[in-house]
Parts: structure tokens; sequence; C-alpha cells
């Protein structure tokens, strides 16, 4: 990631937290951090990689609720944030220059072709 949560000043962190906290009041530490990610599914139809309207500012963090963990995508191109619990089911392959993930909602899928992976890279 491109920035650890301790390089964040100590204000522009509390910031972050707070709004974070504003989408979900469980979140009690910033863990790290990444400056600009953008978020990228893969089409099985045209088989390749292709960009979202997901790109902002890559947070992971801690939660007193469970899941303990979990990361969200502050949003930079509209109102709509991608956050996903990390749990046993989150599962990450680090292909360069994308990290893959592949959640919990893609396993359930019968048909691999039609479930959609997704993929950050930083920008």
């Amino acid at each position: 990631m491109a920035a650890s949560a301790g390089s964040v000043p100590g204000k522009g962190r509390d910031i972050s937290l707070a709004a974070l906290q504003r989408h979900d009041p469980y979140i009690n530490s910033i863990v790290d951090v990444a400056s600009q990610v953008a978020l990228y599914t893969f089409g099985h139809r045209a088989n390749e990689w292709e960009k979202t309207d997901v790109e902002g500012t890559l947070f992971v963090y801690t939660r007193s609720a469970s899941p303990k963990h979990g990361f969200t995508i502050m949003n930079r191109l509209s109102m709509e944030n991608r956050t996903e619990p990390i749990t046993k089911d989150l599962d990450f392959q680090l292909q360069d220059p994308f990290l893959l993930y592949r959640n919990a909602r893609c396993e359930s899928l019968n048909t691999v072709g039609s479930c959609i992976s997704e993929a950050w890279r930083r920008v």
C-alpha cells in the first residue's frame, strides 16, 4: 500500500476515521491507507479487466464488532463507496499491478463464468 496509517498526520487520520465511522460506527482504527486506487472488475465474456467508477483512497481498518476487519474505497467519482468485510471467505492474490480479491458472493455462485472478480490498482 502507498502509505501506512502511521504516516497519515494525526488530524488527517482523525478526519478520515470520522468519515469512515459515518458509514460504519463500529470502525475503531485505521490500519493502513493507499492514497489512490482504482477498482476494476473482470469481464468473463470480454476476458479482460474493466475499470469501474470507483476510484479513491483505500482504508483498511479494525472494527469493534464482527467481522473485526474490513476495507473501504472512499470514492472520489461518485457517492458510492466500495466496502468489503475481511473474513475467511475473502481471497486475495497479487498479480502486479493488481491486487485481486474474490468475496463470498463469488464463491456462492454455481457458474464460475458469471462470477465477477474484482481488483484494485494503485493509480
